[in-house]
């Protein structure tokens, strides 16, 4: 049997809904810990000795409900990624999942490939952010990017240049997987929130772009990894 491909906490007080997602789960390779109950729940996040890689909650639960277990987890974890499954379809309470660190909803009912699928996105992204870089991803060659004013500035000729939101975040993005093959699809789902051919073809352009903006340090160099993605070739 193969080594499960992460640990999931799943939390869902309807015992046959959480017995057949288990399943599934289980036999798509994922390990699995499941509550029934807010309150065990908690004390399967305290556990110092398990590390989750995705949470799965139900809303509606007896004693801790999932709004309450979500601002929980985020106090003790920004960065894990928490996916409602809930009856509940009201605009509010989407807003309110959202605004206490939910990444996603899916309402019931729903299908389990669907729910993987939303899974495998999550841990996708979380594979492409380094926990602690050993480098300033703000800091590119001669270049430097602020991201949060959405400016890039050559440090010799003190050139500046506003940037796009769209391809300030891209470019921080290569910068932080700098000198790594990063797959297309990964960015596109970072990035855009799903993957397809005409966001592709948006994704090349925006690419074009930022070699033409780095064009004053010639050792940057965004290669094009044909059928894969690109490499943001960046001198150490």
């Amino acid at each position: 049997m193969s080594q499960p491909k992460a640990h999931l906490l799943y939390v869902e007080d309807d015992e046959s809904l959480s017995f057949v997602t288990r399943d599934h789960l289980e036999i798509y390779g994922f390990k699995v810990t499941h509550c029934a109950d807010g309150v065990s729940a908690e004390a399967a996040i305290e556990q110092p000795k398990e590390n989750y890689d995705c949470c799965i909650l139900d809303i509606m639960l007896p004693g801790t409900d999932g709004f309450q277990l979500a601002e929980k987890i985020r106090a003790r974890d920004q960065h894990l990624p928490i996916l409602f499954l809930t009856a509940k379809s009201l605009k509010e309470d989407r807003l309110h999942g959202l605004r206490i660190g939910a990444d996603d909803y899916i309402t019931k009912p729903f299908s389990v490939e669907e729910l993987i699928l939303r899974v495998e996105v999550f841990l996708r992204r979380n594979r492409i952010q380094p926990a602690t870089p050993v480098f300033d991803p703000g800091r590119i060659g001669q270049y430097h990017l602020e991201l949060t004013k959405l400016r890039l500035r050559h440090t010799l000729t003190e050139n500046e240049r506003r940037l796009t939101r769209r391809e300030a975040d891209l470019l921080h993005l290569l910068s932080q997987n700098r000198n790594q093959i990063l797959e297309r699809g990964i960015i596109l789902e970072r990035l855009w929130g799903k993957n397809d051919y005409f966001l592709g073809r948006s994704l090349d352009v925006f690419i074009s772009r930022l070699r033409k903006y780095l064009q004053e340090d010639d050792r940057l160099i965004i290669e094009n990894i044909h059928g894969i993605g690109f490499c943001f070739q960046v001198p150490e």
